[in-house]
């Protein structure tokens, strides 16, 4: 066996032992404190968002975060589901959300729990913008069935 070979081996040991691992992988989000003045507005069509994180973390596919600023008589989105889970925490304003097939008004410091493909849709019912924080989170696939 001639070092030509080792190294032609080696080479193709790695090559197996890489195979179907994506190089491109998000980094897992670790122990973070994200300032508000960082955290730089962007308009929208119906107010504000301010972009916190979108990215795995060790036992999530995705967490994602932001904070929503909604102009009055405005309505995030149309009604929809997702298999994502997400919380909706209202700090301003006055809105309605749909939930469980019923529109309910939520008020300051109310919680509000998207359970996974059920239909949900959230508006400002208010005279002010309503400032809300989205934490959205998919699970991580390959814990599923653990305990």
């Amino acid at each position: 066996m001639t070092r030509r070979d080792v190294v032609i081996g080696l080479l193709a040991m790695h090559g197996m032992s890489t195979a179907g691992v994506a190089v491109d992988q998000e980094p897992v989000l670790g122990p973070t404190v994200f300032n508000w003045e960082d955290m730089k507005p962007v308009k929208t069509a119906t107010g504000e968002v301010r972009h916190v994180c979108k990215s795995p973390t060790a036992t999530l596919d995705q967490l994602e975060i932001h904070i929503t600023a909604l102009n009055p008589g405005e309505a995030s989105h149309a009604p929809h589901r997702h298999v994502n889970e997400e919380l909706i925490i209202l700090r301003e304003g006055e809105c309605e959300t749909l939930s469980n097939g019923k529109w309910m008004k939520v008020g300051p410091g109310s919680i509000v729990f998207n359970a996974s493909n059920c239909l949900h849709a959230f508006r400002n019912i208010g005279t002010v913008p309503a400032v809300y924080d989205v934490i959205n989170w998919s699970p991580n696939k390959d814990m599923k069935g653990t305990k």
